[in-house]
């Protein structure tokens, strides 16, 4: 079994969070709102884009980056 080490440890990372890391991190994450009604933000499940739990709307990540631009988000239900 793989144990994680250092930073991922002191900051409370699963063993999941480890082995499957994210583009995006979860401090990141924890900080991005929706632009347009400053909803929170999560991440899909094939990590394409991050999504509004408010307006639904899907903001796509491009080389590890999120683009937070309105007119790049998608509306998905």
């Amino acid at each position: 079994m793989v144990r994680p080490v250092g930073p991922a440890v002191r900051r409370g990372y699963t063993l999941l969070d480890y082995m499957f890391a994210m583009a995006i991190s979860k401090d990141l994450l924890d900080i991005l709102v929706c632009p347009v009604c400053k909803a929170t933000l999560d991440m899909k499940a094939d990590q394409s884009g991050l999504k509004c739990v408010e307006c639904h709307r899907v903001y796509p990540i491009r080389d590890d980056i999120p683009v937070m631009l309105v007119d790049e988000a998608k509306i998905e239900a």
